[in-house]
């Protein structure tokens, strides 16, 4: 999982070090790495990457399932946890 915008975090460890590459080759510097959530819920989203420039979250799929966490799509996406089937 990855995001620009440092307010997404509702917790962030600032460090300077490595990149991620894009579909298309272009690099994008990492400039730390927190959770987004709360931390009471099972929605907690652990070890996003807050990416230099990146202008849109990219969020796995794979991962957030593998989390049980329900995701539908119908034009929009919403994202439950497990508790709220």
């Amino acid at each position: 999982h990855m995001t620009g915008d440092p307010s997404n975090f509702s917790s962030l460890k600032l460090k300077n070090e490595g990149f991620v590459t894009y579909g298309d080759n272009n690099k994008g510097k990492i400039l730390g790495c927190g959770n987004i959530g709360n931390s009471s819920s099972s929605t907690l989203i652990e070890n996003v990457l807050f990416v230099e420039g990146l202008k849109h979250n990219l969020l796995s799929i794979s991962q957030l399932s593998d989390k049980e966490i329900k995701i539908e799509f119908d034009n929009t996406c919403l994202i439950c946890d497990k508790l709220k089937k």
